[in-house]
């Protein structure tokens, strides 16, 4: 099931997601200092999973090393299979713990790294491969660069598009989307105008900032699945640009228009979708999800709707918009399912007060 995650309010926090992972370990319980003790843990799990260290790890006093050494003596041949998440999330994890970046593992799993799966990068619309070209090579991305790697954060692109990305925000992004659109260069860092406005909302739904700022932002990249978004109103404009994916979207699209809050509302909705459903309708092959998204995707480009949406929205504020999302999920109005979160829970675990990396003088336990 896909998911959305959705920070609606300084109080709360909305999600579109699946179902909840649990994931338990069976290490030695160490207090140590958290750069030697999460070494160690890795390595055990290297060890857990019978696959050896990247090599550059594996030097006598390296940690990695001496906790995939300790691993091996325990399980022998009595391994868990590694399948292909697995060694992605342990790629991560290593990548991460030799970087200083902060990793949370409770609920970024391979299970979670399996929900996150994508075939085409969402930057590029190219297919993602793990092997042959490296432009288009697989890779995760921490879509807040001052936040560390767990849930509602990070997303699967390709390389080509995260290295591009590299430390951009929304505000850095989008000033670079526009100049590429001005001219004369055409592209940046291999990426043109359309690619780079991608990028930008793709970091607008994981930022949170005033109402009046987000209502205004066009949605020409649908948040991927588990992205935790921070604006409620951009909760609200996904919920109904997902609407027209699937089949009987007229009706449903009524329901919500029901719940909204007076006639001249109700008018610039209707208003809305009209410039919405003809875009996406003139579409040939829609049997396709790929092409209903980009259709959708690329609806959002045009001036007419999003001056639509940005009137619509106006009139609606971060509380009434959230509620919105509540109440259309509530009455099974979502075409994915939505989860709440308290502030505190959505960012939990995402390092902000260190800027994404590890504090220096922490302890962890292995457990």
């Amino acid at each position: 099931m896909a998911q959305i995650t959705a920070a609606a309010s300084a109080q709360q926090v909305l999600s579109f997601e699946g179902q909840p992972l649990i994931q338990t370990h069976q290490t030695p319980q160490l207090a140590l200092p958290a750069h030697q003790s999460l070494g160690l843990r890795l390595g055990w799990d290297f060890a857990r999973h019978g696959l050896t260290p990247p090599v550059e790890h594996l030097f006598a006093t390296s940690p990695l090393r001496q906790g995939w050494q300790a691993g091996c003596a325990t399980f022998g041949r009595r391994t868990l299979r590694a399948n292909a998440h697995a060694q992605l999330w342990l790629q991560i994890r290593t990548h991460a713990w030799a970087r200083g970046r902060s990793f949370e593992d409770i609920q970024l799993t391979p299970n979670f790294l399996q929900q996150i799966e994508a075939t085409v990068c969402p930057i590029t619309r190219q297919a993602l491969n793990n092997k042959g070209s490296a432009r288009n090579e697989r890779s995760i991305d921490r879509v807040r660069d001052d936040a560390g790697y767990a849930a509602g954060n990070i997303v699967m692109m390709s390389l080509a598009a995260n290295q591009a990305k590299a430390q951009h925000n929304w505000h850095s992004a989008n000033a670079v989307a526009q100049s590429v659109r001005q001219g004369p260069i055409h592209r940046i860092a291999g990426l043109d105008a359309q690619e780079w406005q991608r990028i930008a909302v793709l970091c607008s739904l994981v930022t949170e900032m005033p109402h009046e700022e987000a209502s205004q932002i066009p949605m020409t990249v649908l948040p991927p699945n588990r992205l935790r978004l921070f604006n409620p109103i951009q909760a609200l404009q996904a919920l109904i640009t997902r609407q027209l994916s699937k089949p009987g979207w007229s009706q449903r699209l009524a329901r919500i228009e029901s719940l909204l809050p007076g006639d001249a509302v109700r008018a610039d909705f209707n208003r809305f979708i009209m410039a919405l459903a003809p875009r996406v309708l003139a579409v040939q092959a829609l049997h396709s999800d790929l092409e209903i998204r980009w259709a959708l995707e690329n609806a959002w480009t045009q001036p007419l709707l999003q001056k639509r949406w940005a009137r619509f929205a106006l009139q609606l504020t971060a509380n009434q918009a959230e509620a919105l999302v509540q109440r259309a999920a509530a009455k099974g109005l979502s075409t994915l399912h939505v989860q709440q979160h308290s502030m505190p829970n959505a960012t939990d675990g995402w390092a902000l007060e260190h800027k994404g990396f590890r504090a220096s003088a922490s302890k962890t336990v292995m457990d």
